[in-house]
């Protein structure tokens, strides 16, 4: 797994090589997911279905599935709704850097040699067409400053956020029932719970670490809207964020029995010049038996306590009471 930040030179080999291991306390528990294979999990992922849309390209991906949104009828639930139940990968590492992300498709059904040779993908940004992050100059400034001072949260054992929360673990279990979708994961106590019955939302004041989700069906499209997150979270491991005025309008659309089409969409006027969108592939896990394993975490775990030892802090968030003295640092652009 990769390192939750870049160093900074002057940080000695001892302090880097705390870096490079895996956020969690539980770092001799390997994923299913990721585990060395057998001669059967080989066979298994040879006899794997081909998938609509497959690309290592995000773009090319998210382009085809808008075209084959509406091409399938996916199998449905008692109530008559696209039925998204089982457990499902993503197949690349965009926790790691939105604009560059860790190419690891080898986990989607192909082979361990193929994974070896992975490396930086292309940009999990489909929008704008560029892949680029379309940050404010306060915020550029700001996103430099996060990685260069501050711990990512999931060190800490505090959750993703969304859409974070979609990407930063290696399985995901979804579950359905009339009026709510539980999307379960890998990642330490993580879980959320989508209302799709139309109830209305909490207090604007109460702000949560996977924010207020509310889920609706466009078509055979799952749109969750969620707001109210706390603005703590950063979207990847090089200090992206947003503020508690954000909101996130995630799409999920099935577009074969074995393939998801995931996009997010983040909208936070305070930090970016306009919304942006990432898009990428969830594949279904058909190994017999397979089930969750949580990639546990602890508070105090060495981690952290190596990262304040070398002078990182705890990131404070930002809300949008902050922006105003934020901008006011950063020389408004020519």
């Amino acid at each position: 797994m990769g390192s939750r930040f870049t160093m900074l030179s002057v940080v000695g080999a001892a302090a880097a090589a705390v870096l490079v291991l895996p956020s969690r306390a539980a770092a001799d528990q390997v994923s299913q997911v990721g585990a060395p294979s057998t001669a059967a999990t080989l066979s298994q992922q040879a006899s794997e279905p081909e998938h609509s849309c497959a690309s290592d390209d995000p773009a090319l991906f998210w382009r085809c599935a808008q075209e084959k949104a509406t091409a399938f009828d996916p199998p449905r639930t008692a109530d008559g709704r696209p039925d998204f139940s089982g457990y499902w990968r993503h197949g690349t590492e965009a926790k790691e850097d939105l604009e560059a992300p860790w190419d690891n498709r080898a986990r989607v059904g192909a082979s361990r040699e193929r994974e070896r040779d992975a490396g930086p993908g292309k940009s999990m940004i489909v929008d704008p067409p560029d892949g680029k992050l379309p940050l404010q100059p306060w915020a550029e400034v700001q996103k430099r400053e996060n990685e260069a001072r501050y711990i990512d949260q999931n060190t800490q054992c505090f959750l993703s956020g969304v859409p974070r929360f979609m990407y930063e673990a290696g399985a995901y279990q979804i579950v359905q029932a009339p009026g709510y979708i539980t999307i379960l994961s890998e990642e330490a106590h993580a879980f959320r719970v989508i209302a799709t019955d139309g109830r209305p939302r909490i207090a604007r004041t109460v702000r949560l670490w996977l924010g207020n989700p509310r889920g609706r069906w466009e078509g055979n499209t799952l749109v969750v809207e969620t707001t109210n997150q706390n603005g703590r979270a950063f979207l990847d491991r090089r200090g992206t964020f947003y503020t508690d005025a954000a909101t996130v309008t995630e799409r999920f659309t099935m577009l074969d029995q074995h393939t998801i089409a995931y996009e997010a969409t983040v909208d936070d006027p305070l930090v970016y010049t306009r919304p942006f969108t990432i898009g990428f592939m969830l594949t279904r896990l058909t190994t017999k038996g397979f089930e969750i394993w949580e990639d546990s975490c602890f508070e105090g775990n060495k981690d952290a306590e190596m990262l304040y030892s070398i002078g990182f802090k705890k990131y404070p968030g930002i809300t949008s009471e902050d922006v105003p003295a934020l901008k006011s640092r950063t020389p408004a652009s020519p």
